[in-house]
């Protein structure tokens, strides 16, 4: 099976500043061109067999496009979403500066969940994904945090905060899953938003 990473468009957190995570914006008119031109290039080299979602609208809006352009449906999945950061979620970076943050993977911000539990609900969603679909190409369309943590789970990294995989606005990893080995075609693409 092939794994088609893409993270949404550039959302209005973006230009307001604030901590996203958890809080739901919708796409800016950049991030909705960025979608367009991802969504053209996936339909050319590489169109999924179904997509998978993340319900955040900056995702939602970016699968929608996806799905409009390619002719696939979608399959939303809360287990998607971004990590849950608590009362951090539409924060300014100044007003969080007071906001603890947690020491160890255990942890939790207030009101959100720890970098343990981020993962496990992660690896589940990736185990469903990559057992249960009778595809043979998966979009997953999701969250900067959301790609790092499949990333990890797809190479069986261990639950550390140790290895971080960038993806800019609408940034497309490929990822095979093969019988005996797990091959990475490519990370953070972001080609199609040349000239943009």
């Amino acid at each position: 099976m092939e794994i088609i990473l893409i993270r949404h468009g550039e959302s209005e957190a973006d230009i307001l500043g604030v901590h996203e995570g958890r809080a739901d914006f919708s796409l800016t008119e950049l991030g909705k061109n960025q979608v367009r031109l991802m969504a053209k290039r996936v339909k050319r080299n590489f169109s999924p067999d179904e997509i998978w979602c993340s319900t955040l609208k900056r995702a939602v809006e970016t699968a929608e496009e996806l799905s409009k352009i390619t002719g696939v449906p979608i399959l939303f999945s809360d287990d998607l979403r971004e990590l849950n950061n608590g009362i951090q979620a539409g924060k300014s970076f100044a007003e969080a500066e007071n906001i603890k943050l947690p020491k160890h993977l255990h942890e939790r911000i207030e009101e959100g969940e720890s970098a343990i539990e981020f993962r496990m609900r992660i690896e589940m969603v990736f185990s469903k994904i990559i057992h249960e679909s009778k595809s043979q190409r998966v979009a997953i369309v999701a969250h900067g945090g959301v790609i790092t943590e499949l990333i990890r789970a797809f190479l069986r990294l261990p639950i550390s905060q140790d290895h971080w995989f960038h993806t800019g606005d609408t940034g497309i990893h490929k990822l095979e899953v093969k019988e005996t080995q797990r091959v990475i075609h490519f990370m953070n693409d972001l080609n199609h938003l040349e000239g943009l």
